[in-house]
């Protein structure tokens, strides 16, 4: 079992014909289709991405947000596409690469944030190519064109309250067929597939398991990877690991035992990564790591779990994958990087201490790693042979959102402004 890029077919079509002019990595270079990028690694290759974001050096352009919104954006061919709340409303904005802003769609009424670093628009849109996929904190789920006129839309509040205790934060995501929508709360946990062409439900299966008070709540997203050559599903959440099938949402295989003494609140908030076949799993709030085999059939927590850490982990940035090593970004800065193999570390160190705390995810571009800080502060290191810090840089406005990698240029999505900055 292995990921699965949701623009494999895509990409293997235009290879044919585009091979000698421009080569499938470079395709791939210039689109970031979802929140963790087309292979949901959080990593790019590349050799000539910023090693610095300096407001008065190489701040390409910067346009100003409507609203509050902490969605990481994507990009697609000329178009930075994001949510966002405008007057009150959940809405999809797209920008230009030049930094204009080419429209905004209103979707229906927003339902606010709680916390100070969340919104009614966490989840990411996602795209084909042809259309993007918006949902937000609201129930409020949209299918648009990429000049955004809205070709279908519906909210999803007929599956149950949202009893999450902070807010939502889980991006759809796309199989080679469907809309895959995961809601995973206290008591009406649903694994959803949409059809992406009218919106209609193709398959639905709860997911709902006893445990400790706020360990029923995920705000990780789905992964598409391969179980016995199809498509399927990864998902944590309520203390289990599971794959599902794309197909018709059957389970094929579920890993237990994230919480041996039963603790409360070891709520999801990062998500899980595949590396070399191996899922990481961070758990316990920041505190441990586990690293699952993928496949298997039915119960699989004895026999595929190879290892288990808690000294290191991470509770609400995710890992990032590059170059076959796990990359973890600690709460309060510490950085790892991890062998998905064996769980050990290949090498240990942290940014520069501060009283503020990171929630973006990192991003890694060719060696440099990306480290948003919530205070907006933006730090960068080389990870070409080990951990070497390069600096810091205030984006003068807290920053939620990860850096997203395009043709050697960074998107900063801040609370007020989009930034971007070139080498």
């Amino acid at each position: 079992m292995k990921n699965k890029n949701p623009l494999t077919n895509i990409f293997k079509i235009l290879s044919g014909f585009l091979i000698i002019l421009l080569p499938v990595n470079q395709l791939i270079g210039n689109n970031w289709p979802a929140w963790r990028g087309a292979d949901a690694t959080g990593s790019i290759t590349g050799k000539n991405y910023p090693s610095e974001l300096n407001l008065n050096k190489n701040l390409i352009w910067k346009s100003p947000l409507p609203g509050k919104g902490c969605s990481t954006p994507i990009v697609w061919e000329d178009s930075i596409l994001l949510t966002c709340p405008v007057n009150g409303k959940d809405t999809v904005l797209s920008f230009s690469m030049s930094g204009s802003k080419k429209w905004e769609t209103e979707i229906g009424p927003e339902q606010k944030g709680r916390h100070l670093n969340g919104s009614g628009s966490n989840p990411s849109v996602t795209t084909d190519g042809t259309n993007l996929y918006a949902l937000f904190k609201s129930g409020n789920l949209a299918c648009l064109d990429l000049k955004g006129k809205i070709q279908w839309q519906k909210n999803l509040s007929s599956y149950g309250k949202d009893t999450l205790y902070w807010d939502f934060g889980t991006s759809p995501i796309l199989s080679s067929k469907y809309l895959i929508v995961g809601l995973m709360r206290k008591g009406n946990s649903w694994l959803l597939a949409f059809n992406p062409q009218d919106g209609e439900v193709v398959w639905k299966k709860e997911r709902n398991y006893k445990t400790p008070p706020e360990c029923d709540h995920s705000y990780a997203t789905p992964t598409l990877v391969e179980h016995n050559g199809k498509e399927a599903i990864l998902v944590w959440g309520a203390e289990r690991l599971s794959v599902h099938s794309a197909k018709n949402g059957d389970m094929h295989w579920v890993s237990k035992g994230f919480n041996p003494k039963q603790k409360k609140n070891w709520v999801v908030v990062g998500s899980q990564v595949v590396a070399d076949n191996i899922a990481i799993v961070p758990y316990g709030r920041g505190t441990h790591l586990a690293g699952v085999r993928m496949g298997g059939k039915g119960d699989v927590t004895k026999s595929h779990r190879i290892w288990t850490r808690n000294d290191t982990g991470c509770f609400v940035p995710s890992p990032a994958i590059a170059n076959g090593k796990v990359y973890i970004l600690r709460d309060r800065g510490e950085v790892h990087c991890i062998d998905p193999k064996t769980g050990k570390s290949e090498w240990e160190d942290a940014f520069p201490r501060a009283s503020s705390s990171y929630y973006g995810s990192p991003t890694i571009a060719g060696n440099i790693l990306y480290a948003p800080r919530e205070d907006g502060v933006i730090l960068i290191a080389d990870i070409a042979k080990g951990f070497k810090f390069l600096g810091e840089y205030n984006m003068e406005e807290r920053v939620i959102a990860s850096p997203v990698p395009v043709n050697n240029q960074i998107i900063i999505r801040g609370e007020k402004n989009l930034f971007l900055f070139g080498s």
